[in-house]
């Protein structure tokens, strides 16, 4: 969600690119969620990081704890960030509760994002 956000809202001022620390695929509520607000993650794809060790990056934010313990330290001189957002792949409950839940993180990945790129060094 965070990289269909920053595509969207950012446009060409960022290379953006999302990777976890297993591929798996892009969960269909995601999808689901994020066209609700205007945002195609169809072309999508599940990716691991260690694809992106070797390129060059500004910036690295990883967005839920547990890729943030587990990421590597990138070669190249980044900044690395972290914003804390609960998985909300790991929701329970009927496809209903777990729709909210997955709006209310998309909601808030929103928000996070319009605010780093109005001042992108925080």
């Amino acid at each position: 969600m965070a990289e269909g956000f920053l595509r969207a809202f950012a446009g060409d001022r960022f290379d953006a690119s999302s990777a976890g620390t297993e591929a798996t695929r892009v969960h269909p509520l995601a999808i689901r969620v994020m066209r609700e607000v205007g945002i195609d993650l169809g072309g999508h794809s599940s990716k691991t990081f260690d694809q992106f060790l070797t390129q060059p990056w500004d910036c690295v934010i990883t967005v839920c704890d547990n890729a943030n313990e587990r990421c590597p330290i990138f070669p190249a001189r980044t900044t690395r960030l972290h914003w804390s957002f609960e998985d909300p792949s790991t929701a329970i409950g009927s496809e209903d509760q777990r729709l909210e839940v997955f709006r209310h993180i998309r909601d808030k990945i929103s928000a996070q994002i319009r605010g780093w790129i109005a001042r992108p060094e925080t």
